[in-house]
Formats: structure tokens, C-alpha cells, sequence
């Protein structure tokens, strides 16, 4: 399993801090492939994914690595899973944690309950 990165580290802060319900990190979610997300609330298969070095052309912008994450997105998406992409920035300036807690609460709707359902 891969340490977490300094960005993901403050996006878990974030999200306990607004007392959001408790992802499970590094969530394995395919049966047959080693394929992990960052974030993950099984209970509604909601995810989310912390992209770092968009702006430095990171190793998720290059060939190779580009390609494998949309095949990782694809296989996630045939699954079920709704993965929300989020760049270092949007976790700084609060933007992730907005469309999260967003998602999360549903505006009123199951994804909620599902979610708390999984702590």
C-alpha cells in the first residue's frame, strides 16, 4: 500500500473536521486488480481521488500513467463507483471538500444515510 501523500493527509483532516462521515483510505475495490482509491465510501460507492503534480506533469499526466488511471476510472465507473478527480488546489482552497460534503449530504437524498452507514 502507498503512503499517503501530504495532500491527502490534509484532505482527511478536512473531512473530519467538518465531522463528515469517515472515508475508508486506500480502498481496494476491484476483485481481480491491485487498483486502490484515496477515498472511498463504499456503503454508496462514492470515491474520490486526489491528483497531485497537475501542474508539474506528474506522473498521472504522462503517458503510461494517464492511460492506466482511465483504465483504473473506467473499471470503477463499470462497477458502479462515482469517482470524484480532485486536484492539490481544489484540496487548499477547500474546493474538494465543498463537492464532497455536496455529494455526500445529497441534498437530501440516500447517498447520506449509505455513506454514514459505512463507519
Amino acid at each position: 500500500m502507498k503512503h499517503p501523500s501530504a495532500l491527502e493527509e490534509t484532505l482527511a483532516f478536512q473531512i473530519k473536521a467538518m465531522k463528515l462521515p469517515e472515508p475508508v483510505r486506500e480502498f481496494k475495490f476491484h476483485p481481480k486488480r491491485q487498483w486502490r482509491l484515496d477515498f472511498a465510501w463504499p456503503g454508496c460507492k462514492i470515491a474520490v481521488e486526489v491528483e497531485g503534480g497537475a501542474w508539474t506533469g506528474g506522473r498521472h499526466l504522462r503517458g503510461y500513467g494517464f492511460q492506466a488511471d482511465c483504465e483504473k476510472y473506467a473499471m470503477a465507473l463499470i462497477a458502479g463507483w462515482r469517482v470524484l478527480r480532485v486536484t492539490g488546489q481544489m484540496v487548499k482552497d477547500g474546493t474538494a471538500l465543498d463537492y464532497i460534503e455536496q455529494i455526500l449530504k445529497g441534498n437530501g437524498n440516500e447517498h447520506n444515510e449509505s455513506a454514514r452507514k459505512t463507519q
